[in-house]
């Protein structure tokens, strides 16, 4: 029900600002970002390619799980394939409050040991991909100052150009990231490119949906690459691929907890 008056919520407020031709803050964009139906339950197959400068691939086989409690969101993920991290597992609660920090546990089979990553952890590399264990949950808006750019043309589809940078050192050492532009589609608030200044070591991140799909009526990601860069030179690739996306799963909290965590898949 929250979900599905977010969305009718967004519709009016567009149709009302394109009517009287209201235009947008950077910050009013985002917020409807964050308020756009990601849907409840889900369950989800995910290949993870990673690619060397060399293009060089490793493939790793997920199985993911997410629900939301309240306005929280819960997820858990396996990794299947191949034999070197399976039943890896990563557990994240993304919390909706501002003032908490979410929470992140790592399960380490061989090792038998579950590792909850700190804060200052969490610009690291997750699993040997482009992608940061603070890319694996949301942003707090209340954290960043946003600044709308102007408009772009992307793939056929108009998106807004929003600059994002963090308020305070204490997200940009959580994160790693010292600004990011993101490209916001216009139709569907959902954010289809961003490019991330990375503070260490002077590189850049480029993230890209390559194909969104509408799933249940949901707008969903079912493939995302997220490459580093060095100037022109590219240093590190990864592409997610989601497969067998189902919305309203039957699913129980008790599936994730770290105890589920370390039982594996």
């Amino acid at each position: 029900m929250k979900s599905t008056i977010s969305v009718l919520t967004a519709v009016l407020l567009f149709a009302t600002s394109a009517a009287f031709g209201e235009e947008l803050t950077g910050r009013e964009i985002m917020q409807r970002v964050d308020d756009r139906d990601t849907g409840d339950n889900s369950s989800q197959d995910m290949e993870m390619i990673l690619i060397d400068k060399n293009s060089k691939q490793r493939v790793r086989n997920i199985r993911s799980l997410r629900k939301d409690k309240g306005e929280d969101t819960y997820s858990i993920m396996f990794f299947l394939t191949p034999a070197d991290v399976e039943d890896t597992g990563f557990l994240t609660y993304d919390y909706d409050a501002d003032e908490k920090d979410d929470d992140q546990w790592l399960y380490l089979p061989a090792l038998q040991k579950t590792k909850r990553i700190a804060s200052n952890n969490k610009s690291g590399s997750f699993m040997g991909s482009d992608f940061s264990y603070a890319d694996m949950t949301d942003r707090e808006l209340e954290r960043y100052d946003y600044k709308l750019m102007g408009e772009s043309d992307i793939n056929g589809h108009k998106a807004w150009q929003i600059e994002s940078v963090p308020r305070t050192e204490e997200e940009i050492k959580e994160t790693g990231y010292t600004k990011s532009v993101l490209f916001v589609r216009q139709d569907n608030y959902v954010v289809i490119r961003s490019v991330n200044w990375v503070k260490k070591g002077k590189k850049l991140k480029y993230f890209e949906v390559k194909e969104l799909e509408q799933i249940d009526g949901i707008w969903t990601p079912t493939e995302m690459h997220m490459t580093t860069k060095k100037g022109k030179k590219m240093l590190h690739k990864t592409v997610i691929k989601n497969r067998n996306t189902k919305y309203n799963q039957p699913l129980e909290l008790e599936s994730f907890t770290v105890r589920r965590l370390e039982k594996g898949a």
